[in-house]
């Protein structure tokens, strides 16, 4: 099982990065590639999961610790494979998916690619209660994740109607989610003054 990767960042990709590591360039498919956009050509460790089927091997790389745990138990439920789980992450941030597993939010999971309202209860039957305390949510935690939720959604879609795409998208909301915005209009304006910039 490969565990990481370290090495120099060479391309990113629509889905993947490569990853050169003493000349041999491995390819590690993440939840939003474009977070690594800075790292271009820079050294980058990368948690992975070395995913093997009798007919393929793929690398799936994550973020942190906690994002590839999420990934593993995510897979670990009926009806979700490691392309779902990885669209899955790609979409949200961790404390909010588990906040809304603990509070049995079906509505909030079925947003995600690939999860009907099935899917969605058996991840709450197989998962509530088995990562809040891994991930030591606080109710505030929980409170505050719906609020911002709820604007980034309505974010992105503004974001959707202006025809930008969901990669591009997503990599900009991975930078303004750390500033705790309350408004829609505020987090569609920064969102808007990060594209120009980029």
């Amino acid at each position: 099982m490969i565990a990481y990767i370290k090495g120099q960042l060479t391309f990113i990709l629509d889905e993947s990065i490569i990853v050169d590591v003493g000349g041999i360039g491995y390819e590690i498919v993440c939840p939003n590639p474009f977070i690594y956009q800075n790292s271009l050509q820079k050294e980058v460790f990368i948690f992975t999961y070395h995913h093997v089927r009798e007919d393929n091997q793929t690398l799936y790389g994550f973020k942190d610790e906690e994002e590839k745990y999420l990934f593993t138990k995510l897979i670990s439920v009926s009806g979700i494979g490691p392309k779902s789980a990885v669209a899955i992450l790609g979409n949200a941030e961790v404390d909010e998916f588990i906040a809304a597993i603990e509070q049995e939010d079906e509505k909030y999971l079925t947003k995600f690619p690939g999860v009907g309202k099935k899917t969605a209860r058996q991840i709450i039957l197989d998962l509530k209660g088995k990562l809040a305390a891994v991930f030591s949510l606080e109710e505030t935690t929980t409170t505050v994740s719906y609020t911002s939720s709820t604007h980034i959604s309505e974010a992105k879609e503004a974001l959707k109607a202006l025809g930008y795409t969901d990669k591009e998208i997503n990599h900009v909301m991975s930078q303004l989610k750390k500033e705790n915005i309350t408004e829609t209009d505020e987090l569609i304006r920064k969102a808007l003054a990060l594209f120009v910039k980029n």
